[in-house]
């Protein structure tokens, strides 16, 4: 059976590439080697950093709908729950994940990249959630996370309509954090050198504005003091603050390069 999602691991930066020419549909099998994929890399403290990624000619045009329009209500009930905890599960990883976009990031496609912690696309890259055109809405998170990054209104009308944008408005709405020529070029260097900061205080910072934003403040502000307490008792604390002292900001080396 061929692979649909294969790892590469090089200087603790993991890209997940998405291999499943010419639209990257996600399909049941797609959906399980993601999901795979997720798995394998929670699981290795080695990894510090995620790219995802789809080739040259398209991120992911979102599910095949061969396969969905042949489902009824219980098919889609179960396919969807285990789709939408596939996307979560790299939204959750502990670490930073960057989307590189080329081509097409439409339905499930945009959602994944949604569920990044950042998203680099290329100048003629096209987004957008269309599924209210297929009679149903998006399923995978696309509803919650886009919501949350451009306001309910603006979600609304962009899932509503189905309407698909360009790279230069999405940037500009802020669902893409920077354009570049060379997207998934742009994106390695950017996650290699947040895989060179500090594991833990990365981690906390990410899961402090993650749970923290959906929480009422004096909870996030509660869960922010946990944290930054729990850092004090890290080596990368140690170096950075002694390093600091020593050559004053930015020189500090962090963790083991192993």
């Amino acid at each position: 059976m061929r692979t649909r999602v294969r790892l590469d691991t090089a200087e603790r930066v993991t890209t997940v590439r998405l291999d499943a020419p010419p639209l990257n549909a996600f399909d049941t099998e797609m959906r399980r080697e993601l999901a795979e994929a997720a798995r394998l890399i929670a699981d290795d403290s080695a990894v510090r950093a995620v790219v995802l990624y789809g080739g040259e000619r398209c991120f992911a045009a979102g599910a095949d709908i061969r396969q969905l329009a042949a489902f009824g209500f219980e098919e889609i009930a179960g396919w969807n729950r285990a789709m939408q905890e596939t996307v979560t599960a790299f939204a959750q990883l502990p670490i930073p994940v960057v989307a590189a976009i080329t081509g097409y990031a439409l339905g499930g496609g945009m959602e994944l990249a949604l569920a990044a912690d950042f998203r680099i696309a290329a100048q003629d890259a096209v987004l957008g959630l269309p599924e209210v055109l297929l009679g149903i809405m998006p399923g995978s998170g696309g509803t919650q996370r886009l919501a949350r990054l451009v306001g309910p209104s603006r979600a609304k009308e962009l899932m509503m309509t189905g309407r698909r944008i360009a790279a230069a408005e999405a940037a500009e709405l802020g669902i893409v954090n920077r354009l570049a020529e060379d997207p998934y070029a742009a994106a390695l260097e950017f996650a290699g050198a947040l895989a060179q900061g500090p594991r833990f205080a990365l981690q906390a910072i990410k899961e402090a504005v993650d749970q923290g934003i959906d929480s009422p403040l004096a909870d996030g502000l509660a869960l922010e003091r946990s944290l930054i307490a729990g850092l004090f008792a890290t080596a990368d604390r140690d170096a950075g603050m002694a390093s600091f002292l020593r050559h004053g900001p930015g020189k500090a080396s962090f963790g083991d390069p192993a």
